[in-house]
């Protein structure tokens, strides 16, 4: 009868140890499960910023091809230095929104 209670609590322990394992590498999965998703969102995130970027950068490509295109020389490097650089001519008043519109 002695044997059959250690038999019995060796077969409880080796069943209580499985189990506890088998939440250890559930858990280890669900937790690495979770951090996957966080940086594909994180990723994505990085995605749509790069997108944008370079759907502004085309378009100001698009501008600049345009304007190449559209007038002369003496045209484009004064549309450029306006634009661009804020030069001016002399005794020209430039007035700038300070509101940020």
């Amino acid at each position: 009868m002695a044997m059959a209670k250690k038999e019995k609590k060796s077969l409880t322990v080796s069943t209580l140890t499985g189990a506890v394992l088998v939440v250890a590498i559930f858990g280890y999965l669900v937790v690495g499960m979770v951090l996957n998703q966080v940086e594909i969102n994180a990723k994505r995130q990085q995605l749509e910023a790069v997108q944008q970027q370079l759907d502004a950068q085309l378009a100001e490509n698009e501008e600049l091809s345009r304007i190449l295109e559209s007038g002369t020389d003496e045209e484009l490097i004064e549309r450029v230095a306006r634009d661009k650089l804020g030069y001016a001519r002399p005794n020209e008043r430039v007035f700038v929104d300070a509101t940020g519109k």
